[in-house]
Formats: C-alpha cells, sequence, structure tokens
C-alpha cells in the first residue's frame, strides 16, 4: 500500500511512521514542512497541490501535522483565531479536497483531532474548535466519498513524549505512549471503518 504521511517528523507523525514500516508491508511517503521525502505548506492550496501532482496515485493518507493557538480568550484576536483553524482544520481539509482525486479506488484518509474537544483545557478554545471542526468533517465527508473511499480521524490525548512542552496545558491528566496512538493509525488504514473518530486515551 502507498501512504503519504503528512506531518511524518511530527510528534505524532514520526510514531505512525514507525508502526506502519515495522512489518514492510507498506511503501510510505514522508512529507513535511522542511523535511522527509517532500516538503508542502499545507495552508497553501498551490502547495498542496503541487505536492499531490508530483506524488501520483497513492492508496492512503495520513494528516498528522497542524498546529493550533493556545492562549487565554481574553487574549484572543481574530487574526489569531483564524490562524489557528487554518494551520490544524482547514489545511487537514484542503488535504482531504485535494488529495482525494489521487487516490486509488478503496483508498482511505486518516486525520488528527485531541481530546481538547471532549475535555476542554485552559487556553483551548481555538483547539477544542479546530478538532470539533475535523471530527464534524470527517462524518460528513464519509457519507459522500465514492470509489469506496474511506476517511477516518484519530483523536489522541496528550503524549507521554510530549509531555515537557504540553504537560502544563494537561495538569493531571495521564499521557499516553505515541507508540500506542499509532496504532490507531494503523485500524484506520488497514480496517474497513468510515466516518469514525477513533479517541485514544480518553
Amino acid at each position: 500500500m502507498r501512504i503519504v504521511v503528512i506531518g511524518a517528523s511530527g510528534d505524532v507523525g514520526r510514531f505512525v511512521v514507525e508502526e506502519l514500516a515495522r512489518d514492510g508491508k507498506h511503501d510510505i511517503i514522508r512529507v513535511g514542512h522542511t523535511q522527509g521525502d517532500h516538503q508542502v505548506d499545507i495552508t497553501s492550496d498551490e502547495s498542496v497541490d503541487a505536492l499531490f501532482k508530483k506524488i501520483g496515485r497513492i492508496d492512503a493518507i495520513i494528516v498528522a501535522a497542524g498546529n493550533v493557538i493556545l492562549a487565554p480568550i481574553a487574549e484572543m484576536t481574530t487574526a489569531n483565531f483564524h490562524k489557528g483553524l487554518q494551520d490544524k482544520l482547514l489545511s487537514q481539509v484542503r488535504i482531504v479536497l485535494v488529495g482525494q482525486h489521487y487516490l486509488n479506488d478503496g483508498g482511505s484518509i486518516t486525520l488528527t483531532s485531541g481530546i481538547a474537544v471532549d475535555d476542554p483545557i485552559a487556553q483551548g478554545s481555538n483547539a477544542a474548535t479546530s478538532n470539533a471542526g475535523i471530527e464534524g468533517f470527517v462524518r460528513a465527508a464519509a457519507c459522500d466519498f465514492s470509489r469506496g473511499i474511506r476517511i477516518n480521524a484519530v483523536s489522541p490525548t496528550v503524549l507521554t513524549e510530549s509531555m515537557d512542552r504540553f504537560g502544563p496545558f494537561f495538569p493531571g491528566y495521564e499521557s499516553i505512549s505515541g507508540t500506542r496512538v499509532a496504532m490507531a493509525y494503523r485500524r484506520s488504514i488497514e480496517g474497513v471503518q468510515s466516518g469514525r473518530v477513533y479517541r485514544v486515551g480518553h
């Protein structure tokens, strides 16, 4: 199976690549903003379009990329809120809208949301909104796809490997290993379900 992993060197993406490469069953194409086999600016229509034109036909797309703005609501500006939506929510939607045309019949797409949609955290309004949008999009898009194309999302809690940076935003939360989170992406890619949100650690 030919799989594109966007965000392949990130906190989640590197574990996804490691998991999917473990048994040698897949041809993995690593994509990042500045690293990987190909580079892309996921906030740009032109860049995403150029990426898929260069890669060609594929069997699966995984998006483990996109940043949110963590800030108190009293300090949040419209511009910053929009920036977070553009980077996390709209960029993932953009990849789906473009990438679907390069998927072989029976292909799949897996997006990434996060625990903040179910369990709000301080300074997390932008994260919760972005994640809710991703999950709503996945459920609705699954009803529309033809050619046997499937779409799911993975919603992890905070990763153990990311606690040094994000731990202060998740006081009292039990973290989860990136290895365990990566298994949900395998479930999405190699399984048969569509329109699902796989919650890992929450």
